[in-house]
């Protein structure tokens, strides 16, 4: 029996990993799209390790790959050293992915410039391919490497929080550009850039971990319990309660679900007792079986 279940937890540790592989991949696609087909065409900075990439790519046409996968290798290195191989392993692998889609999609588009007469629409437009991708990245446990290597090795030693690092990193990032364009409304697009990709991130990231909690009274809670363990696969915990106007006893149930399956459990609920008594709230975060896994530094 401890055999079966070893194997099985194996089976889904390589299918989880795997997953996140997939996805971190999708996500790096994802903003390579957005950095060279909106972006770079349209002389627009993005934050990070790309903004730097795109700065010296304004000045010297070097192409963004070499500068992007040359400060990586060396703030990698330095992660290696400082936060161990486990922070920095899917990182490397972002990094590489990247790398090889810039290389391959800048082949193949050549010098296409989509949106040149249309830059803001050129700048929300890569902005959200680059958040969503980052987005999605961060989803599958990755990371696209450049800033978030130095605020995770600032945040080590100094009680300062990471987004806070990131932002004045890639604030320095953007405003740097106008030494080299010389036109400040390409730094506001790079500052609209900059907001819309954290935006988009966000929502990407908070959509896929959003969960909700019922309270539900009702007289037929055993009924409405049975029904959500069966047909959501949900648990169901029954908690004794006393009406305090009434005095009378109540039962009343405590279920946490995702965001997604509550129009399911409504419709659950009026199925069975139209005059339930239901409260809905959004989590911040569950974690356990089911849900999210435990996350520590």
């Amino acid at each position: 029996m401890n055999a079966n279940i070893s194997n099985l937890t194996n089976k889904q540790t390589i299918f989880r990993e795997a997953k996140d592989y997939i996805m971190i991949a999708l996500g790096m696609t994802l903003y390579g799209i957005g950095w060279t087909i909106f972006l770079l065409p349209n002389d627009i900075t993005t934050g990070g390790v790309p903004g730097i990439a795109s700065i010296v790519f304004f000045a010297t046409k070097l192409p963004v790959q070499y500068t992007y996968f040359t400060i990586n290798a060396l703030l990698l290195l330095l992660a290696l050293k400082i936060l161990g191989f486990k922070f920095c392993v899917k990182t490397i692998y972002a990094v590489l992915v990247l790398t090889s889609f810039l290389s391959l999609l800048q082949s193949l588009i050549g010098e296409v410039h989509i949106l040149q007469d249309q830059p803001f629409m050129a700048c929300v437009l890569g902005a959200s391919f680059c958040g969503s991708g980052i987005g999605i990245a961060f989803s599958a446990n990755g990371s696209s490497g450049g800033t978030d290597i130095i605020a995770a090795i600032i945040n080590k030693y100094r009680d300062v929080s990471l987004g806070r690092v990131v932002m004045a990193c890639d604030m320095i990032i953007i405003t740097s550009s106008y030494f080299v364009l010389h036109d400040w409304e390409k730094v506001v697009y790079g500052y609209v850039t900059l907001y819309v990709c954290s935006f988009v991130l966000d929502q990407i990231v908070n959509s896929a971990h959003q969960s909700v909690q019922f309270f539900i009274i009702s007289k037929h809670y055993k009924e409405i319990g049975e029904h959500i363990n069966k047909d959501m696969h949900r648990g169901v915990t029954v908690l004794d309660g006393t009406g305090l106007y009434t005095g009378n006893g109540v039962k009343m149930m405590f279920v946490l679900a995702k965001k997604r399956e509550s129009t399911t459990i409504f419709r659950l609920i009026k199925d069975i007792d139209p005059d339930a008594f239901v409260s809905q709230s959004t989590v911040i975060g569950v974690y356990g079986k089911g849900f999210d896994h435990i996350k520590v530094k």
